[in-house]
C-alpha cells in the first residue's frame, strides 16, 4: 500500500497574521509556487492558492484594499488536509470530489496533526498512473484477475481472519479441449469461466484470482459457500456444452492426443471445486493451507463429473 506521505513535498507555510503584501512577495519571488499553507502553531488551518489570491486582488482597487490586511481575508478556510499515512488511492477520491474551483489546489499533508508538506494534483495523478501500471503487471493477461503474487499476498492476509473459506476451481479435461479445439477456443472457455465466477464473487464481498491456465481461486469471509458452489456448477454444466461441436457431446468419441500420440476417449469438461476453511483447523502458514487445498482438489478430481468437496468431507456431484 502506498501512502500519500511518500510523495509529499515541502511548501512555504505562513502564520494567519501575515499581511497580504508579504504573500504577494512570496509569489513574485517564487514563480513556481502554487500556493501557501497557513498554519497556527504548526497546525494547518487554511490555504492560499496563487490563482485564488490574484483573482481577489486583480484590480487596482482590490490590490490597494487587501495588501495591508491579514491573509485570512483571502485564504481558503477548508482545504483538503490528510494524514501522512492515508492511502494514496483514498486521497485521490477525496481530491476529485472537491468543488471545481478547488480541484487543482495542493493537498495538505500532516503527521500527528502537524504540517509536513503538500502534494500537487500533478504529482498525485502521475503516481496513480505508476500504481496502475504496476498493478496491471500483477494481473493475469487474459482474465485481468489478480495472479500469483496478489493471490499469495491475500492468502497471507486472511490467516489472521476469524472466518474464511478458500475455494479452488479447476476445469477438468481442459487440456484435452485445448488439444482438439486449439488455444484460441481454449481462451474463450477461460473467459467464460472468468465471467461466470465474477457473477457469484463480486469485488466488494470476496476476492477472485486467476492462478493460471484453468485454475482459479476465490476467498470468501464466510463458511457458507456450498450453495454458491452448487449454483456455479449448475451454470457451468449447462453452458459449457455451447463451446463444443455437437459431434463431441456424444459418448465414446475418440481422438488422437497430439502430445502423447495415444488414442483417447474424449471427455467434455466438468468442474472440480475444492473448499478449505478455518472452521476446524487454524492454519499457521500459507504453505499449510495450500497443502490442504491441493489434497482436497486431488480428491475432488478423482470423482467423475462436476463436484465440490469441503475440507475433504462433503461432496456434491452433478
Amino acid at each position: 500500500m502506498i501512502y500519500i506521505g511518500e510523495i509529499v513535498e515541502w511548501a512555504i507555510n505562513v502564520e494567519p497574521t501575515i499581511k497580504n503584501k508579504i504573500i504577494d512577495q512570496h509569489f513574485n519571488n517564487n514563480p513556481q509556487l502554487r500556493g501557501l499553507v497557513v498554519t497556527k502553531q504548526g497546525v494547518p488551518i487554511s490555504y492560499i492558492s496563487r490563482l485564488h489570491f490574484y483573482e481577489k486582488v486583480g484590480t487596482l482597487y482590490d490590490y490597494n484594499l487587501f495588501m495591508g490586511r491579514k491573509s485570512n481575508l483571502i485564504a481558503k478556510p477548508t482545504p483538503l488536509i490528510v494524514d501522512y499515512y492515508r492511502p494514496i488511492v483514498d486521497v485521490s477520491k477525496l481530491a476529485m470530489d472537491r468543488f471545481p474551483e478547488d480541484l487543482y489546489d495542493d493537498i495538505i499533508v500532516t503527521r500527528d496533526g502537524y504540517y509536513v508538506g503538500v502534494v500537487s494534483v500533478r504529482s498525485l495523478l502521475l503516481k496513480l498512473v505508476d500504481i496502475q501500471v504496476e498493478f496491471a503487471s500483477l494481473l493475469n493477461p487474459l482474465s485481468y484477475l489478480p495472479s500469483s503474487h496478489l493471490i499469495e499476498e491475500k492468502l497471507h492476509e486472511i490467516l489472521a481472519d476469524e472466518m474464511y473459506s478458500v475455494i479452488y476451481f479447476d476445469i477438468d479435461h481442459f487440456k484435452m479441449y485445448n488439444d482438439l479445439y486449439g488455444f484460441k477456443k481454449g481462451d474463450e472457455v477461460l473467459l467464460f469461466m472468468t465471467e461466470l465466477l465474477k457473477q457469484y464473487i463480486p469485488e466488494d464481498i470476496g476476492f477472485l484470482g486467476h492462478i493460471g491456465g484453468d485454475d482459479f481461486i476465490a476467498i470468501y469471509p464466510t463458511y457458507n459457500v456450498e450453495e454458491m458452489c452448487a449454483r456455479i456448477i449448475a451454470d457451468f454444466d449447462q453452458q459449457i456444452i455451447y463451446y463444443y461441436d455437437e459431434q463431441h457431446l456424444v459418448n465414446d468419441v475418440l481422438f488422437m492426443n497430439g502430445r502423447t500420440e495415444q488414442i483417447e476417449r474424449f471427455l467434455v469438461s466438468t468442474l472440480s471445486i475444492a473448499i478449505v476453511n478455518n472452521r476446524f483447523n487454524k492454519y499457521e502458514s500459507v504453505n499449510a493451507l495450500s497443502d490442504t487445498l491441493a489434497t482436497v482438489k486431488s480428491d475432488c478430481k478423482k470423482i467423475p463429473g462436476s463436484c465440490y468437496i469441503v475440507n475433504g468431507h462433503t461432496a456434491l456431484i452433478n
